[in-house]
């Protein structure tokens, strides 16, 4: 059975919307390579800017 890991040893990034930074979630574990937003709200709101101009 794997080790249980700390919340601080997950994997990072930054979120290509907001700029916050965003941790590794189990539900990403096999697309974390594609994820780029934290949440919905931000992927919506990327969505919304790229069809405005």
């Amino acid at each position: 059975m794997p080790r249980m890991r700390r919340k601080g040893d997950l994997p990072e990034k930054v979120c290509a919307q907001c700029g916050r930074p965003f941790a590794w979630r189990k539900k990403w574990e096999r697309v974390w390579d594609e994820v780029r937003y934290c949440s919905d709200r931000c992927r919506a709101e990327a969505r919304k800017a790229g069809a405005k101009g």
